[in-house]
């Protein structure tokens, strides 16, 4: 199997981290990994990811840092030379996953319909971003598409709360991305924020633990 896949099917949780201060994105980092989520996201709008990245990959070498919100192949040639483990697309590139396969780093592409899903597939996505699920039914079209569609990756995102990312795995995700959620909090003290962060991804890997893999 594909390792990238592999990493999926044991760690099921993509924390996606996006901050307009680089202090606040890396602090979220940070306290992701001290809860246990070991795949990170940072999107590539987040306040200077570009330098933030390959700081976290350093301090974190237990996680991997990938980004995500690639909109171009320019910005995934700059995010595969500053270190990233993976890129993650809103929609279906085929050029950005070529880039992708031509340095051996993952694309996962972002599609909706069954028809944007296969063709991204088949472009050579490592794994399928159905997005934004919420909007469309969620896990009750995760489960629509699952009958013929079962042997694509699917990782739905956009919607995913720690209440229901169990439901999405049960209903055949590979993995979720999951980002208000996790990082909501009604606090504004810096040291609350990042205990509240720990809290919330522990009691994440809680609830998806049944479906992680060693």
């Amino acid at each position: 199997m594909n390792p990238w896949l592999s990493l999926l099917q044991q760690h099921r949780i993509i924390a996606v981290i996006r901050a307009d201060n680089v202090s606040v994105a890396r602090e979220m980092a940070l306290a992701t990994a001290a809860g246990g989520i070991k795949l990170i996201e940072i999107a590539w709008n987040t306040d200077r990811a570009e330098s933030l990245i390959p700081k976290l990959q350093q301090e974190l070498p237990d996680c991997k840092i990938g980004t995500g919100t690639v909109l171009n192949v320019e910005m995934a040639n700059r995010a595969i030379a500053c270190g990233c483990s993976f890129l993650f697309t809103p929609h279906t590139n085929t050029e950005i996953i070529a880039k992708g396969v031509e340095n051996n780093v993952p694309v996962i592409a972002g599609a909706l319909t069954p028809t944007e899903i296969v063709e991204a597939w088949q472009a050579g996505a490592t794994a399928v971003k159905v997005f934004p699920i919420k909007l469309v039914g969620g896990v009750n079209y995760l489960q629509a598409l699952q009958p013929v569609l079962h042997n694509i990756p699917l990782i739905p995102t956009g919607g995913i709360t720690i209440q229901n990312a169990d439901q999405f795995l049960s209903a055949g995700a590979i993995a979720v991305g999951i980002s208000s959620d996790l990082f909501a909090s009604e606090t504004i003290s810096e040291d609350d924020r990042t205990t509240n962060i720990i809290a919330r991804s522990q009691m994440l890997i809680q609830k998806v633990q049944p479906f992680q893999s060693s």
